[in-house]
């Protein structure tokens, strides 16, 4: 009988053993250990569907079963010893299984192979995971809605171009990151119903001999359907991709209000002041007070954006049906995971503890022209074309700036010699209409900033996310 290789798994066919770089690299414990509570659950269920369909005997089902809650017990122990030569953590709970309960433990694997069992695995813990996630960004939501409440009246400089352009309410600027929020969690609604598609079954990739029931699986786990192709099954990782895009988006929103923080707590704005509790000192000036917590959010948008590019470029060139490329695809998927939870769970907590300087945000409403359209406005309102109307605001405009004050601090008659000749009466209601609070409560369309809209877009905000309420 001829020699066999003696540190290979499944090494029947080999007679030199593998490498040790070979081991080392081919080793994934060290990231897919995290899969083992999914790991167990699909084999748990593919034992109890084997024995059903008569494929193995229900004594060999209930030592499988039971063996796999000592194993799990084990782990969450720390009592696993984890080794390179074993490779992942499919092989390490066999083994260990073997160990507890000897020959039944060979039967577990039948009508399956590790390429279902890797895919099944990956979309259990997304589905897991995706749950988490949504809860975070609810939380995050509801953070932001109680910000705006509180502040529901407080009036600040709307930008475009990073330039002060009209005046919102602090409220609905807060309200435009719960929508993005919300859009967010429609997407991973929608990723999550396409990972919860159930892969076991597939086997290697060219199905199975055995009379299994694919479906009683997808039952007993969760998932909503059964694979319809194995070749795909076995080899698809489009939910991954889904996953990591749908988190990179979210990351880019919370960068983008990071942003905002880091502008808005500085001295040029000082609009807020940032807890102490997220903001740290410098080695060498005794005053600073810098804002790292949004400044990490906002860099750690990279390095998810690198994880989606990664995992692409794992995929681009892969022929059906598995390889061992795919190997590579749990490291990004866990690592995004990991950072927007994170920023999530840091954004939140960050968010409640700033302090808003209302009075700040007040004078810079009235610095900058910003209520150059409302001037516009009430001229094409008078009767004049919008594009004539808004000429003569910037006439205004420039008037103003030549003798270094608002304009609501020109005088009436300034507004009657712009006017001349033009068909359109300028009246004393026009200082009412330039006031920053007639702005901002005239802009009643739908989706606007004015008070009522704000306050409706609130209410609605809280039915959504405090259902229970």
């Amino acid at each position: 009988m001829p020699e066999k290789a003696k540190n290979k798994l499944w090494g029947g066919r080999f007679s030199e053993d593998t490498h040790q770089l070979m081991e080392r690299i081919n080793a994934s414990i060290s990231v897919d250990q995290r899969l083992y509570l999914q790991d167990i659950r699909g084999s748990q269920a593919h034992a109890a569907m084997l024995a059903k369909q008569g494929i193995i005997s229900s004594s060999d089902a209930e030592a499988i079963i039971s063996g796999l809650d000592q194993v799990k017990a084990e782990i969450q122990a720390g009592d696993m010893v984890y080794s390179d030569s074993l490779e992942d953590i499919h092989t390490h709970v066999e083994a260990r299984l073997a160990e507890l309960i000897g020959e039944p433990a060979g039967r577990l694997h039948t009508g399956r192979s590790r390429n279902d069992q890797v895919a099944t695995d990956l979309r259990l813990w997304i589905l897991d995971f995706g749950r988490e996630l949504d809860t975070a960004l609810r939380n995050y939501q509801r953070t932001l809605v109680e910000l705006a409440e509180s502040h529901v009246s407080v009036i600040m400089p709307g930008y475009t171009h990073l330039q002060r352009a009209q005046p919102v309410l602090l409220a609905h600027h807060l309200l435009a990151y719960v929508e993005m929020a919300w859009r967010d969690r429609a997407r991973l609604a929608d990723c999550l119903g396409r990972t919860a598609v159930l892969p076991l079954g597939a086997a290697a990739l060219a199905g199975t001999t055995y009379d299994l029931d694919p479906s009683a699986v997808a039952a007993e786990l969760g998932f909503d359907a059964v694979f319809a192709n194995s070749l795909d099954a076995v080899s698809d990782r489009d939910f991954a991709v889904e996953l990591v895009f749908v988190i990179s988006l979210i990351q880019v929103h919370l960068s983008r209000l990071a942003e905002e923080l880091v502008l808005w707590s500085s001295q040029e704005f000082g609009f807020i002041a940032m807890s102490e509790a997220f903001a740290t000192g410098s080695s060498i000036m005794p005053q600073k007070k810098n804002p790292d917590a949004a400044e990490l959010v906002r860099g750690k948008s990279g390095r998810v954006m690198g994880d989606l590019v990664a995992l692409l470029t794992v995929l681009k060139g892969l022929p059906l049906a598995y390889n061992k490329d795919l190997q590579e695809d749990k490291e990004p998927v866990f690592d995004a995971c990991d950072t927007v939870l994170d920023s999530l769970r840091v954004m939140a907590p960050m968010l409640a503890g700033l302090t808003v300087n209302d009075k700040r945000m007040g004078l810079a409403v009235e610095d900058g022209f910003l209520n150059a359209t409302e001037l516009a406005d009430y001229l094409a309102e008078g009767g004049l074309p919008f594009r004539v109307a808004h000429e003569v605001a910037g006439m205004a405009v420039r008037l103003a700036e030549e003798r270094v004050c608002g304009l609501e601090d020109l005088e009436i008659s300034d507004y009657m010699a712009l006017c001349q000749g033009l068909d359109v009466e300028v009246g004393p209601e026009l200082m009412e209409a330039l006031a920053p609070l007639h702005a901002v409560s005239r802009r009643t369309s739908p989706g606007g900033t004015a008070g009522q809209n704000v306050e409706t877009a609130l209410r609605e905000a809280r039915k959504r996310l405090w259902p229970e309420a």
